[in-house]
Order: structure tokens, then sequence, then C-alpha cells
């Protein structure tokens, strides 16, 4: 018990990685990202996603389709093309957050972020599922 609250709290106040000031990985657009991920979901996560948690950073150019916010009041912009069946859903951070207060829907841009999961079919909801970035901002 006493080692796991251990590790909990080493975890907790570990320095966050600056994703922004990061280099990154891969520049791909959505539609290459999502087809990776629906052709072949275990090499992309191979390519893409790490155990340690220190999974790649991408800059991701799309066409914004929605624009929303979670529960945090974080924007989070949904990159997809009309033709895809699934897009790229990137969440911005308290700090980014005001770079994405001028982005439309429509309108193609960039953002780089890091990687969280891949995009799937759940068979069971029959619907696809958006591939997830995290700490997201603006490319410019």
């Amino acid at each position: 018990m006493l080692i796991g609250g251990g590790t909990v709290l080493y975890m907790f106040n570990m320095p966050h990685r600056n994703v922004q000031n990061a280099s990154t990985d891969f520049s791909l657009t959505a539609s290459q990202l999502v087809t990776e991920y629906l052709e072949n979901p275990t090499k992309a996560n191979e390519k893409y996603l790490a155990d340690d948690g220190d999974s790649k950073v991408l800059e991701i150019k799309g066409t914004v389709a929605k624009i929303s916010e979670d529960f945090n009041g974080q924007k989070v912009v949904l990159l997809q093309e009309t033709t895809d069946k699934a897009g790229v859903s990137c969440t911005f951070t308290q700090e980014t957050n005001k770079n994405a207060s001028t982005v439309q829907v429509g309108e193609t841009i960039t953002i780089k972020g890091v990687i969280r999961l891949g995009a799937s079919y759940d068979p069971d909801l029959e619907m696809y599922e958006n591939v997830v970035i995290e700490k997201s901002d603006l490319v410019k």
C-alpha cells in the first residue's frame, strides 16, 4: 500500500512534458493518421504510442469540422475531412486555449500535440472513434 501511494505521488509530481517545445516526430494529415489506424491499428500503435506515456509528438494538418469545449473549459478541435470515417480530436490546454479562439469550422489548420489514442471502429456502438491528441496548440 505504501509503495503504491509513493508511486502515485511520484507520478503526480513528475515534471510535465512540454510538448510545444519538443521536436515533432511526425508531420501528416488528419486523413493519413486516421487511415493508418483503421487499416492496421497494431502497426500504428507501435509507430505512435509508447507504454511509458512518452508517445509521439505530431503535427497534423486538416480541416476543422467541429469546435467544442471539454468539462475543464479546454477547447477541443476536430480535424476531419467529409470523406473520412473518423477524425482527429485535438484538446488544447489552459495555456494554449486562447490560440484556438480564432479557429473557425471549415478552416484548414495545423495542430501540434501528443497522441494518446488511435482511431477505431466500435462494433457495439456501430460507430468510429476519433484519434485523440492532447496538449495541442496551433502551428503558426
